[in-house]
């Protein structure tokens, strides 16, 4: 009996090898595991569904320009306004040629070249104007001027005094985007928090860097709406350009096969101005996003 009490403590004081976890309880089920991808599941669902659903119009409209012209149109009007079909049969024939690819080269070119000129003259002079109260009573009254002023109703202006050439198409696309990008940079920089500058200087900062660290960050969102507004404004200024005096661009391309009667290399040329105009806008609004990161940090700390 003593013996028997002896070894039942032991067994009870002492674990022993039959007393240790096996390995497999400490496992986690494979369906405990698995759990989250119905979840990532749903997330793609909703996302293409969105997708879809955003592009609705957009491919309401291409079935449209498909359909229309082959079952609602009369022929003669098929003959102006040719199916989708034969638009893009016609891209592939200019790109095939490599004409479509010289022609955008042309725009482009000029587009960014006038379009980098108005950047750098906007940005500068409406951070100056907007800081220096007194230049802004000086140069408002001429710049108002100006700004009312259409682009293209200087065309002939810029044409007559820089000539045909690539001056006066580089010289009309600055201009066009110049005001957009400086009106809204004196915006931006008039419309910064009062509370965060009276914040930055009761931290000691001086004028430099109250601009560099307060001032230019809140003024990013409203200067790149100004830019966006610029780069389209520099496209189309500038296929109206090349549609009075060039001997390539998009613009020529448009207008020379509406004079040669080829209705779809014609809309070939449009389609093409709008998915360049479309690229430029997404391509912006990257760099947006890109420069006012400090926002999206800020609010997903306050939530």
């Amino acid at each position: 009996m003593t013996t028997t009490l002896t070894q039942a403590e032991t067994a009870t004081s002492v674990p022993g090898p039959a007393t240790a976890v096996e390995p497999s309880e400490t496992r986690v089920p494979v369906t405990e595991r698995t759990t989250p991808v119905p979840g990532r599941l749903r997330r793609v669902t909703s996302t293409l569904g969105s997708g879809l659903w955003k592009s609705a119009a957009i491919l309401a409209f291409l079935a449209l320009w498909e359909l229309g012209p082959t079952y609602l149109a009369s022929p003669s009007t098929r003959v102006f306004l040719p199916p989708l079909h034969e638009v893009l049969l016609a891209w592939g024939k200019l790109f095939e040629a490599g004409t479509i690819q010289g022609h955008i080269a042309a725009s482009l070119t000029r587009s960014v070249a006038g379009f980098g000129a108005a950047l750098v003259a906007g940005v500068s002079l409406g951070l100056l104007i907007a800081w220096y109260g007194r230049l802004n009573s000086v140069l408002n009254p001429l710049l108002e001027l100006f700004r009312n002023t259409a682009a293209l109703a200087l065309l002939p202006v810029f044409t007559l005094l820089l000539g045909i050439g690539e001056e006066s198409k580089i010289s009309i696309v600055a201009y066009a985007a110049f005001f957009p990008v400086l009106l809204n940079t004196i915006a931006g920089v008039k419309t910064v928090d009062p509370l965060l500058i009276r914040a930055a200087r009761s931290l000691g900062l001086n004028s430099f860097r109250l601009f560099q660290k307060v001032i230019l960050p809140s003024a990013v969102p409203t200067i790149f709406t100004g830019i966006r507004m610029a780069g389209t404004a520099s496209i189309l200024v500038l296929i109206a350009a090349e549609m009075v005096g060039a001997k390539a661009g998009l613009g020529y391309l448009i207008v020379n096969a509406q004079s040669s009667f080829l209705i779809p290399d014609m809309y070939a040329g449009i389609l093409t101005v709008s998915l360049l105009g479309l690229g430029v806008n997404f391509l912006l609004v990257a760099l947006e996003r890109h420069f006012s990161r400090w926002r999206t940090a800020v609010g997903a700390a306050a939530s």
